[in-house]
């Protein structure tokens, strides 16, 4: 019996401990979101762009076609952060705590976004120069270092998906033609596979609580 409550006493220590080291108000609806968002995009990159491919490849070969798409992907990235942000301030009201930049959120956001940002640099860079081959596997990769990097401070299994990630973009360096299709299963299919296993491991349990 003492076992059994010493046993218990040491997990509610390391609760607790967890809860003051980590952003714990991530909601794995915001990420089925984001991937909803991504389908949507590639279809509107697709279909509007290149709708006369039969494979899911993007012929940016035009300043106009390039201003498209750099619109489009900064109105889903300001969409996908707006959604993460309202998912994540709707659950930390739930749980009673308020959504505030501290010492371990601005961690989390450092962490996240330098990589994030330095991948968004060399993208326009590429573009820029009419590099268009490898611009979707190199999202992949600094999305998933960005990923991988922030887990620390966060869920850790939030880590898988940038493994998924990280290894998606890898795969699509090799494949030259499949840009979008690599794009939408890493931005898309994984987030929501992602975003109902999280909802499933931790938010329900939350909302039955």
């Amino acid at each position: 019996m003492e076992n059994k409550e010493v046993i218990s006493t040491l997990s509610e220590i390391k609760e607790l401990m967890e809860k003051s080291s980590k952003f714990l108000s991530l909601s794995g609806s915001s990420a089925i979101f984001v991937g909803i968002y991504a389908f949507i995009g590639a279809y509107i990159a697709y279909y509007i762009l290149d709708s006369t491919s039969k494979i899911m490849t993007l012929n940016i070969n035009t300043p106009y076609r390039l201003q498209i798409i750099v619109i489009l992907a900064l109105i889903l990235l300001s969409i996908s952060l707006i959604t993460a942000f309202y998912f994540s301030w709707i659950k930390a009201k739930k749980n009673g705590h308020k959504l505030r930049l501290d010492q371990i959120s601005i961690r989390l956001l450092i962490n996240f976004f330098v990589p994030l940002l330095a991948g968004g640099i060399l993208c326009t860079s590429l573009l820029l120069q009419q590099h268009y081959g490898l611009t979707s596997s190199i999202m992949l990769i600094f999305y998933g270092i960005a990923l991988i990097n922030g887990s620390k401070y966060t869920y850790s299994n939030t880590r898988y998906l940038g493994y998924a990630e990280l290894i998606l973009g890898l795969i699509d360096s090799f494949v030259p033609g499949y840009g979008l299709l690599f794009w939408t299963v890493g931005f898309g299919l994984f987030h929501i596979i992602y975003g109902i296993f999280f909802y499933l491991k931790y938010d329900r349990k939350n909302n039955e609580a």
